[in-house]
């Protein structure tokens, strides 16, 4: 597809998808830090370019941003389009910016055509979506919803080690109305909340489609500081029966885990199981000793809540088993959890509707990875969600989002809103 032929949304998602990784390019990738420069200028930039179509714009405590294209009739709920703009270190430019361009290339159409919608359309641009700079799942959305828990607040960044709540006041917001449970927008005033975002993983790009329609969105917990403890001991000198070995206890609990995660698969459940970091202390680690100390991160994660407490269960059978079979302990440490999300079954009708009268081959798929529209589907706010085909996965600076992808997903969604705005769904 030629620039030509993209619709006029669609060029201008572009155009700003190449500014805005202009601005915040930090080789080899881009970063924009969770209330800091990079995301200080997203937000400026959307900001600036909405209200160049006529939205209205209004920022709430938490800092998110609120772009809001008037309608025909002001009094019905809203339709919502958002996703975030913060980005991992060194990522890619597509990952949340996509999804927010894309919700102002669907105004740019409207504006474009001479028409409005029936009811208001709002962009909304989320803070702190990346949980690598925050240990919390979605506070930017949860403060927009009034649910952001008050000791979220005392979070401390990455990088900076000062809190959520200092970076906050830093850019020019107020956390304790957040610390209050102020809202930025009422939950009965949103009549669906619809997230564009990059696929993370390899679905799309395998069946050879630009746009799926997500399912929901995976639940999941965490451990972040767990740990293998058995005895370090000489290589040579330690008979197998006296060992206490860290590295085989630790290998243990792996393969039972797999074999959960096969046998999960054989029932037609889907779930991760990630082992994210191994690491053993190189002051005590040698050549020649039995390892008394292995450290590891754990997720887990699934869009079925029962298939969590499964292998939550199991996890915690294994450390019992394997530790009595090998003589280790293991220490679990902090344990951080998400809930699943279920995507609106009249949502994804819709948007298979519209598919259809666009003739769009459009696939359902599962998100493995959280998104803000969890937060808005677990607070029964009818949700939805489009992945747009991605190459070389995310969080990385080899995402690769074809334009013209992009612009199918908003060509649907905008078929999606004047729908809507017909009474359907």
């Amino acid at each position: 597809m030629t620039t030509a032929s993209l619709t006029a949304g669609g060029r201008l998602a572009g155009s700003v998808l190449e500014r805005l990784a202009k601005a915040t390019t930090d080789a080899p990738g881009i970063t924009r830090v969770s209330y800091g420069p990079g995301e200080r200028f997203a937000h400026q930039l959307i900001r600036e370019e909405a209200e160049k179509l006529g939205a209205m714009a209004r920022v709430d405590a938490a800092g998110n941003l609120y772009l809001t294209l008037k309608g025909l009739n002001a009094d019905l709920p809203a339709i919502v389009i958002g996703s975030h703009l913060d980005s991992v270190p060194h990522g890619g430019n597509f990952d949340g910016a996509a999804g927010v361009v894309a919700g102002l290339a669907v105004m740019a159409e409207f504006v474009t055509q001479g028409t409005r919608p029936s009811r208001d359309l709002i962009l909304l641009a989320t803070r702190a979506e990346e949980a690598v700079w925050f240990p919390l799942s979605y506070p930017g959305s949860q403060a927009a919803l009034g649910l952001l828990e008050p000791q979220a607040l005392e979070a401390k960044r990455s990088d900076s080690g000062r809190t959520l709540a200092e970076h906050m006041l830093e850019e020019g917001f107020d956390p304790d109305a957040v610390r209050r449970g102020v809202v930025g927008i009422e939950a009965n005033r949103i009549a669906a909340f619809v997230e564009v975002h990059i696929e993370q993983g390899p679905r799309l790009v395998a069946a050879g489609v630009p746009v799926g329609i997500v399912t929901g969105i995976a639940g999941g917990f965490r451990h972040v500081d767990a740990a293998c403890l058995g005895t370090y001991g000489h290589s040579g000198a330690e008979p197998r029966f006296a060992r206490h070995d860290s590295v085989l206890g630790f290998a243990d609990l792996v393969v039972g885990l797999e074999a959960e995660w096969d046998a999960l698969e054989r029932e037609g459940h889907e779930a991760t199981i990630t082992f994210g970091r191994v690491e053993s202390d190189p002051s005590q680690h040698g050549g020649s000793r039995v390892l008394g100390e292995l450290r590891f991160t754990l997720d887990v994660r699934s869009a079925d809540a029962a298939v969590l407490e499964r292998i939550e269960a199991r996890l915690h059978a294994l450390f019992a088993e394997v530790g009595a079979r090998r003589g280790v302990t293991f220490a679990a440490g902090p344990r951080f959890t998400w809930e699943p999300a279920t995507m609106s079954p009249a949502l994804i009708a819709a948007l298979d509707r519209a598919a259809g009268d666009l003739q769009m081959r459009v696939p359902h798929v599962p998100s493995g990875a959280g998104h803000d529209a969890a937060t808005f589907a677990t607070a029964n706010i009818p949700s939805a969600m489009l992945f747009v085909r991605n190459e070389n996965g995310s969080h990385n600076p080899h995402e690769s989002m074809d334009i013209a992808d992009l612009d199918q997903a908003i060509r649907l969604l905008f078929r999606l809103v004047t729908d809507f705005d017909r009474g359907h769904p």
